[in-house]
C-alpha cells in the first residue's frame, strides 16, 4: 500500500507501507551507539510489567539519526502549533527519573 507524497518543491521518494504491517505502541526507548551506528531499542512498559520488553530495534547511521532528530523536532513544533505545548512533567529531576520512580504513597 503506497501513501501518496504531498506536492512540494522537493521530490520525496515514494514509501511503500505493507498492508499487513502492524503498528505497535511504545513508551520507552533505549539509545546506544558506536562510532558507526545508532541503536534505538523501542519498548513498552506497563504497570506490573518488569522488565520492559523490547518490541523493535532500529539501526541508523549517525547522519540518518541526526536528520531524524531534525525532522522529529520540526514535526513536534508543527504539532504544538496546532494543539498546544506538550508539557514535560517533573521539576529538576530527569524525565527518566520522573517516569520510572516507584509509586508515591
Amino acid at each position: 500500500m503506497s501513501k501518496p507524497t504531498p506536492p512540494s518543491g522537493k521530490q520525496l521518494p515514494q514509501i511503500e507501507i505493507p498492508e499487513d504491517l502492524e503498528p505497535v505502541y511504545v513508551n520507552v526507548v533505549r539509545i546506544t551507539h558506536s562510532p558507526s551506528e545508532m541503536v534505538f531499542d523501542f519498548a513498552r512498559i506497563l504497570p506490573g510489567m518488569t522488565p520492559p520488553k523490547v518490541i523493535s530495534r532500529l539501526l541508523m547511521s549517525p547522519l540518518s539519526a541526526k536528520l531524524f532528530h531534525r525532522a522529529l523536532g520540526e514535526n513536534l513544533a508543527k504539532y504544538e502549533a496546532s494543539f498546544g505545548e506538550i508539557k514535560i512533567p517533573g521539576d529538576s529531576s530527569s524525565l527518566a527519573e520522573h517516569l520510572f520512580r516507584p509509586p508515591q504513597k
